[in-house]
């Protein structure tokens, strides 16, 4: 509701932007925080369902890589808060996870990284032993039929898909959790995460 999102926009925007800003810089990186208002970065309509409504959410219409793009280009690294700009001015909230792969395509990104609590996708989510290394976009469907892909694991798949199916080469699920894992996941052969890529 209302009051709902402006309490997310002082949260996300504000205290938790910041302290990832500061916390990139306290490791010697450079960095800006910025969310998706900031010079109409993400345009965004709400959410229509008859069923339920979701209130101030939305989903991304537009993506201005404007002032990604003037950030990176002067050498720091861009923090976004995923709220967006309504077709009336007001803020909608907007899936984290959505967001980044609609702002990695309008940068013709290479690869999505998505860091979650979890190591990837298993074949049994109770047991980590079953990570399943690599994906191809035609598997994705037998997976979420199976049970393998569910719960809050979807919406970052179809994020994933999303984005290799809009030419990003790969798209990772990875385990923020564990330390050094998206230079792992890079730069190693076995990798810690999943690997989402096109057939």
């Amino acid at each position: 509701d209302e009051e709902t999102i402006n309490i997310v926009q002082m949260v996300l925007c504000g205290k938790v932007n910041k302290d990832l800003v500061s916390m990139i810089e306290c490791e010697g990186g450079n960095a800006i925080g910025l969310c998706g208002l900031d010079g109409g970065m993400l345009r965004a309509e709400k959410i229509v369902d008859e069923k339920f409504d979701y209130g101030f959410v939305g989903e991304i219409t537009k993506v201005n890589s404007e002032p990604i793009n003037d950030v990176i280009s002067k050498g720091y690294i861009p923090v976004i808060s995923t709220v967006a700009l309504g077709p009336n001015g007001e803020t909608l909230n907007i899936n984290a996870d959505l967001a980044a792969a609609k702002i990695a395509v309008a940068l013709n990104a290479e690869k999505l990284i998505l860091l979650t609590d979890v190591k990837g996708i298993m074949q049994d989510y109770k047991d980590d032993s079953t990570l399943i290394p690599t994906v191809t976009l035609d598997e994705i469907d037998s997976l979420k039929k199976s049970g393998v892909i569910s719960g809050g694991m979807i919406p970052k798949v179809d994020c994933c898909v999303e984005a290799v199916k809009n030419n990003i080469r790969r798209a990772h699920i990875i385990d923020g959790r564990v330390e050094h894992s998206i230079l792992i996941e890079m730069l190693s052969d076995e990798g810690v995460g999943t690997m989402i890529e096109g057939d």
